[in-house]
């Protein structure tokens, strides 16, 4: 892992655009998170609708079928919050 990677409860974080990705590829499972709707605060994008899914990683399983959970939040920070407690809840369940 790099050293300037970003990191929250010991799992990487990459943003891609609205995408960000919780979890690592390597795993069972990963967590995407789209952020879906924003507002300015103060010349800054924040967060006000977030998909949050919990998906397989396997690559030999189609797309639709990877989505384990799903829900949607109304921050950022509602939805790394669950994102955390789902992706360790499927990894320790390996």
């Amino acid at each position: 892992m790099l050293a300037n990677t970003l990191e929250y409860k010991g799992h990487p974080l990459q943003r891609k655009d609205n995408i960000i990705y919780y979890g690592s590829f390597s795993d069972s499972h990963i967590i995407m998170l789209q952020i879906l709707d924003t507002k300015k605060v103060s010349n800054l994008d924040v967060a006000t609708r977030v998909s949050v899914q919990l998906q397989l990683t396997d690559p030999s399983i189609k797309t639709r079928e990877k989505i384990v959970k799903k829900t949607e939040k109304d921050s950022l920070y509602n939805a790394i919050d669950v994102a955390a407690v789902w992706l360790e809840r499927a990894l320790s369940s390996r």
